[in-house]
């Protein structure tokens, strides 16, 4: 059942944590929103400190009591041991943070990591609820410094048994030559289609350090063969690399965000490639550009209390 009290939002960011309440609705009114700096390099308990300032300051702020909260975090909260893990903040790896926000605070706390937080945002207030409004299994997609996914199954996050649904950006991609990932393997989704991986494979061909910008400039310019290559590399990689997400999920709707997702390419010769590698004769899945932009992570961590906490 869906909640018709405030929703209440945090999303902690490496340099940042925004709080957000929200009227409940499918197009929700902000009362209040506000951030902070996260301040991570003084550790998790000075994190977990700030968390409660911000929340104590929009207490005072909008007048209002939270009896829930969600909270978008850099990581994945592990199920079976209830622990933070895959963090890029690192003081986080290995630290209760959800039972010590709920000792805090004395109510409870709902955790999803980024990526499922910015496909539960576009499922409930953004792109997805205004061109597919009858969709059910929504998957979000992360194109930026990292590769990462969300899961969205009729308006709730899907964390999966271990934490990881939707973690495509690890999955193998490259198995001969590929570049080393942070994850300790080799070829992955990340290493290949992230910006920073995009950016240097055009250098090994150019020479050059270019932004992905002033790559994807080049390539339509038509007057860098290298640009070109890197972008075919980008739209071919991502066809092969998606088309596992939709033979295992079979989605309504991909949305897809970050910076390297601002590249048109992606929805035209990236879904020509998509149709190449899927266990159909079609591609009935749409592509969708996110509306919500930077705000996609606090509104999803918002959305996380949407529905009243089974009994």
């Amino acid at each position: 059942m869906k909640s018709n009290k405030p929703l209440w939002g945090i999303d902690l960011g490496g340099t940042k944590i925004e709080g957000i309440i929200l009227e409940p609705g499918e197009n929700p009114k902000t009362l209040c929103r506000m951030r902070i700096p996260s301040e991570t390099e003084k550790g998790y308990e000075h994190i977990t400190r700030q968390i409660i300032k911000l929340i104590d300051m929009m207490k005072l702020a909008s007048g209002l009591q939270p009896e829930r909260i969600g909270m978008g975090t850099p990581g994945i909260l592990d199920p079976l041991t209830q622990t933070m893990k895959n963090c890029n903040s690192t003081c986080l790896n290995g630290m209760p943070l959800k039972a010590d926000m709920e000792k805090l605070l004395g109510i409870p706390v709902e955790i999803a990591n980024d990526a499922n937080c910015f496909a539960l945002a576009e499922t409930l207030y953004g792109i997805v609820k205004d061109e597919c409004p009858d969709a059910r299994v929504i998957f979000g997609v992360i194109l930026g410094t990292g590769v990462g996914g969300g899961i969205v199954i009729d308006n709730k996050v899907w964390n999966g048994k271990q934490g990881i649904a939707g973690e495509w950006g690890h999955n193998i991609l490259e198995e001969e030559g590929g570049e080393p990932c942070y994850c300790g393997k080799s070829g992955c989704v990340e290493s290949v289609l992230s910006g920073p991986a995009l950016e240097k494979y055009y250098t090994k061909l150019s020479g050059q350090k270019l932004s992905m910008k002033e790559i994807y400039e080049l390539h339509l310019s038509g007057k860098d063969t290298n640009a070109t290559q890197a972008i075919n590399r980008l739209t071919s990689m991502f066809g092969k690399a998606i088309s596992v997400i939709v033979n295992i999920l079979d989605p309504d709707a991909i949305v897809i965000g970050g910076g390297v997702g601002n590249i048109d390419s992606l929805y035209t010769e990236g879904l020509k490639e998509l149709r190449k590698y899927i266990f159909n004769n079609r591609v009935e899945t749409v592509l969708l550009k996110p509306k919500l932009g930077d705000s996609a992570g606090v509104f999803g961590a918002a959305g996380l209390v949407s529905y009243e906490l089974r009994s």
